[in-house]
């Protein structure tokens, strides 16, 4: 089964997203995502000052399987990537909701948070 926080909000395509005290998100893959995907050897990311629209592609993750793309769950602009990933991309399979987390986006609109999957509807959506 896998691990769904309560305090997350989730997308169809398996992003999560978290608040941060400074009004900025916390954006990575969920535990149910890395698990299907398997052993990750590499992600690509944006550089802080992308800006992007709700759905557009932000990076790309390979894992030994496949390669998969990752996409906006909100519209607004990076402002920090994760770089421990480009030497640790497995922080990705280990911890998800953690170290793995991929990119803090300054939201357009934070209230926009409020339309994703809360936690028991991405569980549902899971199966």
């Amino acid at each position: 089964m896998a691990n769904i926080p309560d305090d997350l909000r989730y997308t169809e395509e398996h992003e999560y997203v978290r608040r941060t005290s400074d009004g900025l998100v916390e954006v990575g893959i969920t535990d149910y995502a890395q698990g299907e995907l398997g052993d990750v050897v590499y992600v690509e990311l944006p550089s802080a000052g992308t800006k992007l629209g709700r759905h557009d592609v932000f990076g790309t993750i390979e894992a030994v399987k496949a390669v998969s793309e990752l996409f906006s769950p909100l519209a607004g602009e990076v402002v920090e990537v994760n770089s421990r990933l480009d030497g640790e991309p497995a922080l990705v399979n280990s911890d998800p909701y953690g170290a793995g987390w991929m990119i803090r986006l300054r939201p357009d609109d934070v209230s926009a948070v409020d339309s994703l999957m809360d936690a028991s509807a991405y569980g549902a959506h899971i199966g």
